[in-house]
């Protein structure tokens, strides 16, 4: 499908969204961080149609998310791997929610041992669980979202 914006959204998540929110797009992207780069490994392990398969790869591609080297293999740029950190959050939500054992666990490759990635503050240093978490108006909100200032209210 072919990129197409939130109109009226201002939003950061809503610009994400029209890039990556395609039905099947974050499974080809975990298929290729996983190490499956060549698209009939891709639909093997998803078994996504190939029309959408196609048009999912284009579309990374075309945004700079996935790069095709010369023996036809598809790799994560530095801009596909900026997603990483989503694909993991998915990954523990549904692991917490979505009722059945992890498939696949986290491995720190420095150390051998199993890991969970946790949110700390650039600043301090401390852990941040999520219901510490504000968010404030940045330099490209509009006036608005000024007004509305650090949102949810605390």
């Amino acid at each position: 499908m072919p990129y197409r914006p939130f109109e009226g959204q201002h939003c950061s998540i809503a610009r994400t969204l029209a890039i990556v929110g395609e039905r099947w797009t974050l499974l080809v992207l975990r298929e290729v961080l996983l190490g499956r780069r060549h698209y009939a490994e891709i639909r093997r392990e998803t078994g996504v149609a190939t029309n959408i398969l196609a048009d999912r790869l284009e579309t990374m591609v075309q945004h700079g998310i996935l790069e095709v080297d010369a023996d036809g293999a598809y790799r994560a740029t530095p801009k596909g791997l900026d997603l990483q950190p989503v694909l993991i959050a998915l990954m523990e939500w549904g692991d917490a929610h979505a009722g059945e054992p992890p498939p696949r666990v986290l491995v720190h490759t420095r150390c051998g041992h199993d890991t969970r990635p946790e949110y700390r503050c650039s600043h301090c240093g401390e852990p941040v669980p999520p219901q510490e978490l504000r968010a404030r108006p940045g330099p490209g909100a509009t006036e608005q979202m000024r007004a509305a200032g650090v949102l949810p209210a605390g």
